[in-house]
């Protein structure tokens, strides 16, 4: 069990993009206040979701953390995109709570003080909807980073078609029920996975398609 005591809760006051690394996203030096805010730390992050004012939880030298291996590594002050980074603002998983996508930084209720430790379980009424962007963040190179696998990618980019079709399946459902109230939003998610399918096989008959055109042509060239 993760011991949530060591992190600290903090208030992101000031953020500059510090460069870009050789692999991943845009890094961030931010200022943060974790309890002393006439000295703030500088944590240095690939989180997209951190923004002035964003009160998240922080992992500061010398503490634990897991990293995407599920191991103990110590956290000490490195230099990050050409910056010196104080430690780490940490993700769900670092916290050991249940949810959040790697490499996004959870985000607490103003009801957890600055300086105070991070709830052990995920807090209700938190900023979720700028904790938990679509999508999977990568943490900074230099820090943790886990690449997906094929299998993993290919699972992520099946939730993402159900996903688009669930919502274009809950527009249309308010239209065909005025017509038949018997239509359920199951049926209107079949009906879209099926049309969003085919257009997918369509596309890929005619990529295939054009490619031995592509070959005849050198052939009788």
């Amino acid at each position: 069990m993760v011991d949530v005591s060591q992190f600290k809760v903090g208030v992101v006051l000031d953020v500059e993009d510090c460069g870009n690394p050789k692999k991943g996203k845009p890094l961030k030096s931010c200022k943060v206040n974790v309890g002393d805010e006439e000295n703030p730390v500088t944590i240095v992050t690939s989180a997209s979701n951190v923004r002035n004012g964003s009160r998240v939880v922080v992992a500061l030298a010398g503490s634990t953390v897991y990293n995407a291996e599920g191991e103990e590594e110590a956290i000490q002050k490195t230099t990050v995109g050409g910056s010196m980074s104080e430690g780490m603002l940490c993700d769900a998983k670092m916290l050991g709570w249940s949810g959040g996508a790697v490499g996004i930084a959870v985000q607490v209720p103003e009801s957890f003080s600055i300086g105070s430790a991070p709830p052990a379980t995920k807090p209700r009424g938190g900023n979720q909807a700028a904790e938990e962007p679509q999508g999977q963040a990568p943490q900074a190179e230099g820090l943790f980073e886990k690449k997906l696998t094929k299998e993993e990618k290919k699972k992520l980019a099946e939730e993402r078609r159900k996903a688009r079709a669930a919502k274009k399946a809950a527009k249309k459902l308010k239209k065909k029920n005025k017509v038949d109230p018997q239509w359920t939003a199951k049926d209107e998610i079949e009906r879209t996975t099926h049309m969003i399918e085919n257009q997918t096989a369509l596309k890929t008959d005619q990529q295939q398609a054009g490619g031995l055109m592509l070959g005849d042509t050198m052939m009788y060239s």
